[in-house]
């Protein structure tokens, strides 16, 4: 290969982790959009009661993270059966007219259908559940395939850093108007969809695109018992990070009255620091799995160190706003793993079936948090609002370590093979 040839191969690798980076720089401004308008938003469209605030607010999130469920199958399955360029598509123009949807949801009129505002509003987030579930997965598997052993760790740790900056761009907007927050979100995407226009077909999936095996088989995750439980495993590891951001930050101005705060605390503020945190554990997460060369040893560091720092949040009575930015941005350091964890789904299975599995596993984890949700409602009845806070992390905690127990090294494996149904 010549020198020209290898300086070519280098920028599109480049081009392609960059455009990667930026999708999920939008998926991550359109994935927590409706966590940081949350208030303003219901509150413009006549909902004003404190109590039906939090409970729209927790039936319209379900209802995205249910889209998100939807559509990690069905994304993740055509991203195998007709590739991961026309997957990243297909998902970016969905929820960019999901988004478009959204900002002008007050002009929307269901009522011939029995369908009010509320509904309508869960409705369109559903839709751009569908639609966002797409990107990570499809963006991930990408650089995996793409990059060289040995370097991969550093693409997937570029793509979630700069990516998780999407929910500091999402927070600065909402400043500016909610209606304005879901519109740009739009348009983002539309520029995404132009700048994709570009990047190349993973190298892997072209060769087996057109050989007879079985590809993008949701199904085989589940008839082979060794290799459902792999996949199980995969998601487990990754719900005490979707906890803390969906939960403990989400409904920061409920804990932080639980808690005593001096000030009403700001969810928004929160998911922007916690995302923060996030960007930055991200980095220390991907350089230190490089170094020790294990992504297990990465993983069990990290969990623990998110167990400490939920423990410092919800023991934190009396706490203002500072600290309440202080404790979300520790709190997103410690959780600072998701592209550790979805770097570990993808290298556990074959080419025919990595982007099914790339981009349902993320997808279930946020889907996760409907019976997260469930579960600490029905511990809050109980306990109160603070000690299911400390019940639900430890569980997750014990559930993800042991998962992770289960799971092999995948640190430098070689990803062209092929599973067999």
């Amino acid at each position: 290969m010549t020198t020209a040839t290898n300086a070519k191969t280098s920028r599109n690798i480049i081009f392609l982790v960059i455009v990667a980076a930026l999708g999920y720089f939008v998926d991550i401004y359109d994935l927590l959009v409706f966590a940081i308008v949350r208030i303003p938003s219901l509150k413009a469209l006549g909902i004003t009661d404190k109590d039906a605030i939090t409970n729209d607010g927790h039936f319209i999130m379900n209802m995205q993270m249910f889209g998100l469920l939807l559509g990690g199958i069905l994304w993740g399955v055509m991203g195998d059966k007709i590739g991961r360029i026309k997957v990243l598509f297909g998902s970016i123009l969905l929820y960019s007219i999901a988004n478009f949807a959204n900002g002008f949801i007050g002009s929307i009129n269901l009522s011939f259908l029995n369908i009010d505002i509320v509904h309508t509003y869960g409705i369109i987030r559903f839709i751009a559940g569908i639609g966002l579930a797409g990107e990570l997965g499809a963006g991930i598997t990408l650089v995996t395939e793409t990059l060289s052993k040995e370097k991969r760790g550093y693409g997937t740790m570029i793509v979630a850093f700069i990516g998780l900056f999407g929910a500091a761009a999402a927070y600065f907007v909402s400043q500016y108007g909610w209606q304005k927050a879901y519109i740009i979100g739009g348009i983002l995407g539309v520029l995404l969809l132009l700048l994709r226009l570009g990047t190349f077909e993973s190298g892997m999936y072209k060769n087996v695109e057109k050989t007879n095996v079985s590809k993008g088989n949701f199904f085989m995750l589940f008839t082979d018992f060794g290799r459902f439980k792999k996949y199980l495993y995969c998601i487990l590891i990754g719900a005490p990070l979707w906890y803390v951001v969906g939960i403990l930050v989400t409904n920061s101005p409920e804990f932080g009255v639980a808690l005593g705060s001096k000030t009403t605390l700001s969810a928004g503020e929160g998911i922007y620091y916690t995302y923060l945190g996030i960007a930055i554990g991200d980095i220390f997460a991907g350089v230190l799995s490089q170094v020790i060369k294990s992504r297990k040893i990465t993983m069990v560091i990290f969990l623990l160190l998110s167990l400490i720092s939920v423990a410092c949040y919800l023991n934190a009575k009396g706490l203002d706003s500072k600290q309440f930015i202080w404790l979300c941005f520790f709190m997103g350091c410690s959780v600072g793993y998701w592209a550790t964890f979805v770097t570990i789904a993808a290298e556990q299975f074959g080419t025919n079936i990595r982007a099914t599995v790339a981009t349902t596993a993320p997808n279930f984890v946020r889907g996760s948090l409907i019976p997260i949700t469930f579960a600490f409602d029905a511990f809050k009845a109980h306990y109160g609002m603070i000690n299911s806070g400390y019940i639900m992390m430890a569980i997750l905690t014990v559930i993800a370590l042991f998962s992770l127990s289960q799971l092999k090294e995948t640190f430098g494996k070689d990803l062209d093979y092929l599973e067999i149904s």
